[in-house]
């Protein structure tokens, strides 16, 4: 089961690496315009990764307490940019979510799981509503499930691999939290590189 998990992280990461660009909603529909959103951003890439990498490391009902909070208000952000409503700031706090859930990972920072649930809640709002912004000519129902469908995966992705990286005992353990770490420390920089560009 832990390899089979390890695998699907590992085919997640994969895919997503070489992606920099949008589809078009007029040649490819607006769901899967909005399932490839997520997995053309190298910032959503890493935020979503770290979501469920995190909440492996917490545990507990953390596993889809987190993710699921991220999902949902990543919507309710989604849908205040559809209404015109406006948030200051958007682009640095995505950048700021890189950094920040890099750095909690890192770190093996163990909230509880309603504070960490309401920490990249407070991060997806500023997803959710970049994502708004950037629907163009997509319909904007279809678009947003295909968003929260890839961000799911994404987060599922994190989550095999913080499961993956945790389930060894004794010295194997060991370095899988290492790794786990360490890939969290190259999250936050590579954050700080993308808000220096």
């Amino acid at each position: 089961m832990i390899k089979r998990l390890a695998l699907t992280a590992a085919f997640f990461a994969a895919a997503t690496v070489p992606a920099f660009a949008h589809l078009d909603p007029a040649d490819n529909g607006s769901f899967l315009a909005g399932l490839s959103h997520p997995l053309f951003g190298l910032d959503h890439i890493l935020v979503m990764v770290a979501v469920g990498l995190w909440a492996a490391m917490i545990g507990g009902r953390a596993l889809w307490i987190v993710p699921a909070a991220f999902v949902g208000t990543m919507a309710a952000g989604y849908f205040l940019s559809l209404t015109g409503i406006g948030l200051p700031f958007v682009e640095p706090m995505i950048l700021a979510s890189v950094v920040a859930l890099g750095l909690l990972v890192a770190a093996a920072v163990k909230l509880p799981t309603a504070a960490g649930a309401l920490l990249v809640g407070l991060f997806a709002l500023f997803h959710g509503h970049a994502h708004g912004a950037e629907l163009g000519v997509a319909a904007a129902l279809p678009f947003g499930i295909g968003f929260a469908i890839a961000t799911a995966f994404l987060h599922s992705a994190g989550i095999g691999l913080g499961l993956a990286l945790g389930s060894g005992t004794g010295l194997g353990k060991t370095r899988g939290r290492i790794v786990a770490r360490v890939l969290g420390a190259g999250t936050a920089l590579a954050g700080i590189a993308l808000a220096l560009n």
